[in-house]
């Protein structure tokens, strides 16, 4: 049975047209009859100008245009009797908003109600009127109606709008929309007390790829990106594409910071596997800067000022690598600057020296080779850590003289070595990178006579995800100079198995990382570091381990068949001039040493930070640092047991008992362990949220640069004062 014609319907129902009307009659008096007033409906109804319905007193479809049951993509029969809400639901943003079934109910006519079908298979939308219909009685005997197709025009609008919100390559939330989302986000979360996390993401070497591979392959590079972070995301927030190659994530009831740093690592690994387009395969990076709301920012303009400043550290502490938010990150960007001026003019003036490293044989503690490291003796600063100023020589690409500078004295020192004894030097991503790095080192071997065989170059993870081709083409050259080539830090990166097979490394080192306390081990995951060494045993290289600083260690990598070992369990690194000492005396062979421990690492710092005791908050000096614990000094007669909050600044309090005491330090635990900042530094998971100071009388606003005023306010201080302050002890009451 095909669909109801309009003139059926109404044909011999009370109250409505009767069309059985005799020539002559009033009706036809006019020129028109009732019969001609159905059919030029149906004419309507058949061109589309107007479609028609109707339902019973219950709501329940009574009639529909044909071109309405088409649309629906079903049959009358099959829609007949069923409640009219149910066929159709307002489309999202109708200005009503109430239901179609409600505005049935209230028995009252309506115009202009805009609706689409309940079935998602359907695109049909329709701009309903209607009004009631009584009999003679006055009684309701259903609604009667017409509707009009708005589909091509609401679907296109609809696609105008989602073109002025998402971004076309990506599919993601384009600029314009992350805005809003941001704004109405933080606008939503004041008034409940909720915190939100931003994270600005940055691809590295994007631009590589379009000038080597064509815009093209970028453009399928960024929708493979897209699709990466949707996977890492898994719904828990939005991304947008707000740039060329730059990201956002919001991330609604985050303040974690040690989740949010996974989440970021994560990021950073999935975006930084090989992606393969038309063009060919290449690989890219990604660095990410944090900020959380409303710690970090209270405004959208606040929250996502305080990202970019996260992201533009995180770019130039070398790339690929995370940063939270911090008040100081303006003062160490001028610092930055800074440190890169002094290291332009420390090369001019030979302010650089090299200090060497022993690595040593554990068949028979025999010294095998020297490693070269940096070292930097600057007039005002002192002497220079290279883990503070290597990344800043990486993001300036002062490494580029810096390293061939180091590699070139290195090989110098090392002609004048027993020939058994190789040199080893550790090569940046960016000194790799540079045109003429092969080449570099194959002058400075002619250059310092030096035989290639006893040159190690050691790579990490890092410079495998340069352009494979030249990758290879670099590595290839190497390994024909005769010079040896090993794998750093292996197994923190993201290291190919099948890249390995290809590559020419001689020898994987394994790195400190592994050797982190673990759950149920005090040296760390020697499961994993037995599997490396099979792994390596298969593939005919040799293992060495690095950062190995105590004696119970170094028993279980000799038991597991390690080959070489560096650390401060044999020494620590050595001046041109002791090498030379210690080479005079024969054969060089180093005992280990039973001083050290293989604990978490600890990061040596000397600043000012308050500790809480009771109702008292004193300024004291934090010594050294790490995931589990610190030291700090000025406190005299501290009893072990002693529980202490530490205040780092910024919001950042950690619980904590002390463990030993001597004098006026104390060794203290932490409840809570601190994780990554992303700068190489530790930061606690939470920090004392605005909204609490808020509720207690301060103004709601961001964590900004005051070290501990948060803190010292919340305690009254008078009470009395269990300890006393020693003569180490910092300035009370002043800014660190």
């Amino acid at each position: 049975m095909g669909a109801m014609p309009f003139s059926e319907f109404f044909k011999g129902r009370k109250g409505g047209i009767d069309t059985d009307i005799p020539e002559g009659s009033p009706a036809s008096a006019g020129g028109v009859s009732a019969t001609d007033k159905l059919a030029i409906l149906e004419d309507l109804e058949r061109t589309g100008l107007a479609w028609f319905w109707a339902t019973d007193p219950q709501g329940k479809v009574a009639y529909l245009s044909p071109s309405i049951v088409e649309g629906l993509g079903s049959q009358l029969e099959k829609l007949l009797g069923q409640p009219l809400q149910h066929l159709f639901v307002p489309i999202s943003g109708e200005g009503d908003g109430r239901s179609l079934g409600l505005k049935l109910s209230t028995r009252k006519g309506f115009s202009g109600y805009t609706v689409e079908s309940s079935n998602q298979n359907s695109k049909v939308v329709l701009r309903l009127s209607g009004r009631p219909l009584h009999n003679d009685a006055g009684d309701f005997i259903g609604f009667r109606g017409s509707a009009l197709d708005i589909t091509d025009e609401f679907r296109s609008e609809e696609e105008a709008s989602r073109l002025a919100q998402f971004d076309s390559l990506t599919g993601l939330a384009n600029r314009h929309r992350m805005e809003q989302r941001i704004d109405s986000t933080l606008t939503t979360f004041r008034s409940a007390k909720r915190s939100a996390a931003l994270m600005m993401l940055d691809l590295d070497r994007f631009k590589q790829v379009n000038d080597t591979l064509g815009h093209a392959a970028g453009d399928q590079l960024l929708q493979q990106v897209a699709e990466r972070l949707h996977a890492v995301v898994a719904g828990r927030g939005e991304i947008g594409r707000i740039g060329g190659d730059e990201f956002q994530l919001l991330v609604p009831d985050m303040d974690d910071r040690g989740e949010l740093g996974e989440i970021a690592k994560k990021i950073i690994q999935m975006l930084s596997q090989p992606y393969s387009v038309e063009e060919g395969r290449c690989i890219i990076g990604c660095s990410v800067g944090i900020a959380i709301a409303p710690y970090d920012g209270v405004e959208r303009e606040e929250l996502m000022r305080a990202a970019d400043l996260a992201l533009y550290a995180s770019k130039n502490g070398g790339r690929g690598q995370f940063r939270f938010y911090a008040a100081d990150l303006e003062h160490e960007a001028n610092l930055r600057r800074r440190m890169e001026e002094d290291l332009a003019e420390a090369i001019e003036a030979g302010h650089f020296t090299v200090e060497y490293l022993p690595t040593v044989s554990l068949k028979d503690n025999r010294v095998t080779g020297l490693e070269a490291q940096y070292c930097w003796q600057d007039e005002d600063r002192g002497r220079v850590s290279a883990d503070t100023f290597l990344p800043i020589a990486e993001g300036s690409r002062l490494i580029i003289p810096i390293g061939e500078w180091a590699m070139r004295k290195a090989c110098e020192e090392a002609v004048d070595w027993p020939s058994s004894l190789r040199i080893s030097f550790a090569v940046s991503p960016v000194q790799f990178a540079a045109n003429g790095f092969a080449e570099m080192v194959e002058t400075v071997l002619k250059d310092t006579g030096l035989d290639p065989a006893r040159l190690e170059l050691q790579f990490n993870e890092a410079v495998l995800l340069g352009d494979a081709a030249k990758v290879d083409k670099a590595l290839a050259t190497l390994f024909k100079l005769g010079v040896r080539l090993s794998l750093d830090q292996f197994g923190s990166g993201l290291s190919s198995l099948s890249y390995l097979r290809r590559a020419p490394f001689d020898a994987l080192r394994i790195g400190a990382n592994f050797f982190e306390p673990v759950m149920g081990s005090e040296v760390g995951d020697m499961e994993m570091v037995r599997a490396v060494i099979a792994l390596a045993g298969a593939m005919g290289m040799e293992t060495a381990a690095t950062g190995v600083h105590a004696m119970p260690l170094m028993a279980q990598l000799k038991t597991r068949g390690i080959d070489q070992v560096s650390g401060f369990v044999f020494a620590e690194a050595l001046t041109a001039e002791q090498v030379r000492e210690e080479l005079a005396q024969g054969e060089w062979t180093l005992a280990p040493t039973a001083t050290g421990t293989q604990r978490a690492s600890r990061r040596t710092v000397f600043r000012k930070i308050g500790v809480i005791h009771e109702d008292h908050y004193y300024d004291v000096t934090l010594r050294n640092l790490s995931r589990s614990g610190a030291m700090i000094q000025g406190l005299e007669d501290v009893p072990a047991g002693t529980m202490f909050v530490l205040d780092f600044g910024s919001g950042q309090l950690a619980v904590c008992g002390v463990r030993r005491s001597m004098d006026d330090t104390q060794g203290v635990e932490f409840e809570q362990e601190l994780v990554d900042d992303g700068a190489g530094g530790l930061c606690t998971r939470h920090r004392v949220s605005p909204y609490e100071l808020a509720a207690a009388g301060a103004p709601l606003e961001a964590l900004h640069g005051s070290k501990n005023s948060s803190a010292r306010s919340m305690t009254s201080g008078s009470g009395f004062a269990q300890f006393k302050l020693s003569d180490n002890a910092p300035k009370q009451g002043h800014a660190a």
